[in-house]
Formats: structure tokens, sequence, C-alpha cells
């Protein structure tokens, strides 16, 4: 588990190095953590993580071992506007089962053997900030309970405490499992899953992205010897490779090379990477090298492009010329990748019916409270299709089952439900989930938050029981 923040209050974002190449960006993170982005494919997920980074829901990102999740989550952190606060993580594979809720949520004096003074938990030194749960499919059926509920804004106790604890922190989860076979199985909540992926993201292993290998491998060399390169040979077995252990393999392999080479301050060869057999490893573990080896023709003229764009500096007149085109011609392919590219991002960050249930989007509104003779008027803070939340000192005098009527910002008719309160802070919040809703109400509030979803560049999916 590391804990680290901005420091001295310095919210600034990665700054960003095109040094390496027009057609490649160098993210370097406060912490000293260098992304290195050449591939389309990685350039996709950046762009979306810079959308994602700005809203406070949670996200959960998948991606195999060694692919970059942490450095994904830490991005995610800086670009966000709690940039200034803690980025906590912690991996829930490494803890052991007995201490993951300790370590998670505190305790209290005496509430075990050995707790000799009391601990705040990971929840409360993230408060503000970001908390990154690594492996977070790992973690034990009675945590994701209790998580659940701390993600539903609920305060909860620390281990053996009898004052609640109330955080504001930001969940970014990653897993190497597939979560939808674990959620099948049993091994998973389905209701924390949906909390957990609000926005989901991917991050594509290296296999998918050739163009990062390269750029990696050299990065990582120049760290250890500025002025040495790849002989030819080098670089061609560093793209055949399948790469199963992903970027984190190849930092191994780079390093090891350097250290072992006989004339590592100048050359690094291919048969300094001690790679395994290309031809069987590239086959048996990846299954998609052939598809990058033998593009068909469309990809192959797309590759051409961009490449001979890359070698001028972007300049669309002199690639034109070398690749023996009109400039129009040129333009007008650039429009499609374009095209393409849009399709590709919409299709990284579509919401599911399900986790459209549990987007909340922020609303200044007044909501009009009533349970028998007791009626309110209090501020709405949050709205989403399953519940709303609430903050006034007298939701204390509404925990049974009341009725609820507030108009939309875009709305003129009132819109009612029966509620009952979910959960109670002591800074005068409380959420209530819906009961009971009228179709044409219900019909008028999804519509306003599919239109905020689409505001905001999210793409919504449609809902599975009604369609074909």
């Amino acid at each position: 588990m590391t804990v680290s923040s901005a420091g001295n209050g310095v919210g600034m974002l990665p700054s960003e190095d095109v040094s390496a190449g027009s057609n490649t960006r160098m993210f370097q993170l406060l912490d000293g953590t260098t992304a290195i982005v050449r591939s389309p494919a990685l350039r996709n997920v950046m762009h979306v993580l810079r959308r994602v980074a700005q809203h406070n829901a949670s996200v959960l990102i998948v991606g195999e071992t060694g692919s970059g999740k942490e450095l994904i989550a830490r991005a995610i952190h800086q670009f966000s506007r709690r940039c200034n606060q803690m980025f906590v993580d912690v991996n829930c594979a490494a803890l052991p089962e007995h201490l993951v809720e300790s370590e998670l949520f505190g305790y209290e004096k005496g509430a075990f053997s050995g707790a000799d003074t009391s601990k705040p938990g990971l929840f409360e030194l993230a408060d503000g900030g970001t908390l990154f749960l690594d492996e977070v499919g790992e973690l034990d059926a009675k945590v994701q309970v209790k998580l659940l509920r701390v993600l539903d804004g609920a305060p909860y106790y620390r281990l053996g405490g009898h004052r609640k604890v109330s955080v504001d922190v930001r969940i970014v989860g990653a897993t190497n499992q597939d979560m939808v076979a674990a959620v099948r199985s049993g091994k998973f909540r389905r209701d924390l899953y949906y909390r957990l992926s609000q926005f989901q993201l991917r991050v594509p292993p290296l296999r998918e992205r050739p163009e990062d290998v390269i750029a990696i491998a050299e990065h990582v060399l120049h760290q250890y010897h500025p002025t040495s390169k790849f002989t030819v040979d080098a670089l061609e077995a560093l793209q055949a490779y399948g790469w199963p252990g992903n970027v984190r393999e190849l930092k191994n392999v780079v390093f090891n090379a350097v250290m072992q080479a006989d004339n590592a301050a100048h050359e690094i060869r291919a048969i300094d990477l001690a790679l395994p057999d290309v031809g069987t490893t590239t086959a048996a573990s990846t299954g998609v090298r052939s598809e990058i080896v033998n593009p068909d023709l469309d990809q192959a003229e797309k590759q051409i492009i961009l490449d001979t764009l890359q070698r001028t500096g972007g300049h669309r007149g002199r690639a034109a010329e070398q690749l023996g085109v009109s400039r129009r011609t040129l333009s007008r392919k650039l429009k499609q990748y374009r095209s393409e590219l849009e399709n590709e991002v919409n299709g990284i960050v579509s919401l599911s019916y399900e986790q459209q249930r549990y987007f909340r989007v922020a609303v200044d509104i007044p909501v009009k409270l009533r349970s028998g003779a007791k009626e309110a008027e209090v501020q709405c803070v949050n709205l989403s299709s399953s519940g709303i939340a609430l903050c006034s000192p007298e939701l204390v005098n509404f925990r049974s089952a009341v009725e609820v009527s507030f108009v939309l910002p875009t709305g003129s008719h009132p819109i009612q439900a029966k509620a009952k309160m979910a959960w109670l802070d002591s800074g005068g919040k409380a959420g209530f989930r819906f009961l009971e809703m009228r179709p044409e109400h219900r019909q008028q509030l999804e519509a306003w938050l599919i239109s905020r979803i689409n505001e905001e560049g999210w793409r919504p999916d449609a809902d599975p029981a009604t369609s074909d």
C-alpha cells in the first residue's frame, strides 16, 4: 500500500512531452512515473481517461497483468479535480484476508488482540482524494458488503468502533479477472460490480499496441544508457514477440539485456534480448499477431499513410507528395480515420442500461418531503434513476417511508415518488431509494438523465428488456 499526494497544494496535471516524436506522447506523473503513448489503441484510452477523470463516478480498469492499469489509475487521479488530494493505493490480493477490513476501514484500540492503539483506515487517509483498489476482484464477500454501503454514501464504523465515519472518496478499481464470470459464479456481488464500473476502461495488452513496444523499450534503454540504441534485428525481435507479461515483461527484458550485453553502452542486439522463440510464442500466447503481420489492404494503407505523416512531422503536403496522392485525397483519408477513432472511443465509454441506474447527476433543486403530517422542503444533492440524495437538518425526521416531489431543471410538472431512507450522515445529508413512481414520471426522469449522459459525451445503451 502506498500513499501519495500532489504536495504543497500544487494541482498540476501530468506534464506532456512531445519531443520523442510527433506521434509519441510522454506524460510525466507527479510520482515520477512516465506514461508513454504512441499507439492509436492507447491514445484512445488516454482520450477517454481525460473525460472520465472529471467525474466523481467510480472507474473499473480491466486488463491483463502488467498492461499498465496502475499507471492509468494514477493518471485518472491527476487529471481529476482531486489532484491536490491524496492518492492511496492498495493491492487487495496482497492483504491477508483477516486484515482487509481493518486496513480499509480502520480499527479502534482493543478491537482485537494486538490493537494497542486506534488506526484510521485507507478510506480515511484518502478522504477528499482517490482510493485505488488493485485486484479488487479478490475482495472477501463480507468486505464487499461494507464497500458497497460506503460507495452508496453511507457512513461506516471502524472495526470495534462506535462512532460513524463519513468520507468523500473516489474509488478506482482494477482487475485482470473476467468480472462478468465472477458475478455469474457468485464470487463477486452483482450490485457492487455495477457500482464499481460506472465507467469501465479497458487497457489493451501490449500485443494489441505494437507501436508502444519500441517507444517503451527505447525509453527504458535510454534511462540506463542515453547513447545506446537497438539494432535492426533487435527492433524486429521486439515487435515480433507476443509479450504475454506485457509492459512489466518488456521492461525486465530490456533491463536484463542492458546488464548482460557486452556492448550495452552502444548497441543492443536481438541475441542480447534473450527472447523465447518468436514463432511459437507469438502463435501460442497471443493469437493476434497474425492480424498485425498480415493486415488487410485497408489497414495496410492506413498504416503507410500514418507512418508517412510521422516521417514528415505531420506536414500533409510533403506526405501527399511522398505517397503519390493529392492533398485532397490524403485529407479525405485522414477524416475517415478520425471518424473511425471516434467510433472506437464511443465504444469504450458506453454505459450499459444497468450502469445507468447508478449514474448520478449533481443538481441543486428544491424537493418536497411528506411523511404523514410532517412536511419539509429540502435541497437535492444528486439524482439518479434509482434514488435521490438530499441535504437538510430536518432529514432526521424522515426515516420512514416518504413521499418525494420535485421539478427537474428542464421540466414544468412535478415528479412524484414514494421513497425510503437508505443512509443518513452527521452532516445533514441523506440518501433515499425510490420505491414507487408513476410510469410517466419515471419516463420523464430517465429521459432527462439520458440527456445529461449524452451532454457529458457518454453513449447510453438501451434497456435489454425492451430491445430485440
